[in-house]
């Protein structure tokens, strides 16, 4: 499987933008053009997979600091290429990577009563397969549960996660232009 690294010269590559605005709900989107920012700002590990020339998903990575956990932010892969062991291979992927750091998620509860619950089990159920275990942490962000997950050595606590999601905002904060 051959990667490529996204930056703000790929703001316009429609296959990858699709993606991400179909896969995640809008309310977990950050407006696309504000991402391109973000990604030159934070330096995150935004990365697109293909099989061949064929585009098969994206993930986006923020790595942080030596010795915090990185958090594997948006991971998708195309709809036709769902079920077809592309998850895996991107997974196992980032997982070596990252082997020398515990890696964290956040992903919509299984749990929580809502019309793509099957899915959500899948999608713990994968997670769970691969190395990955429930942390007992969970949040609520306009209306939608999420429970994190993590993959490595140690524990993740709330504290935890309110530190990364200050670590964005600060970064945020600070972004050029005005639309974020």
């Amino acid at each position: 499987m051959r990667t490529r690294i996204i930056t703000r010269a790929d703001i316009d590559d429609v296959e990858i933008r699709q993606l991400y605005e179909s896969a995640f709900p809008k309310e977990e989107q950050i407006p696309w053009n504000s991402l391109m920012r973000l990604t030159a700002t934070l330096s995150l590990d935004f990365t697109a997979y293909y099989n061949d020339e064929q585009f098969i998903g994206l993930t986006i990575v923020y790595p942080r600091q030596q010795g915090k956990p990185v958090w594997f932010w948006y991971f998708a892969v195309c709809e036709e290429y769902r079920g077809k062991g592309y998850g895996q291979q991107i997974l196992s992927q980032l997982k070596e990577k990252y082997e020398k750091s515990t890696m964290i998620l956040d992903m919509e509860s299984p749990e929580q009563v809502c019309d793509n619950s099957a899915q959500r089990k899948r999608r713990r159920d994968f997670y769970l397969r691969n190395g990955f275990r429930e942390t007992g942490v969970m949040r609520s962000f306009k209306g939608v549960e999420y429970t994190i997950m993590i993959c490595g050595e140690g524990t993740f606590t709330t504290k935890d996660y309110d530190d990364i999601l200050n670590e964005l905002r600060a970064f945020w904060t600070a972004m050029p232009n005005a639309d974020k």
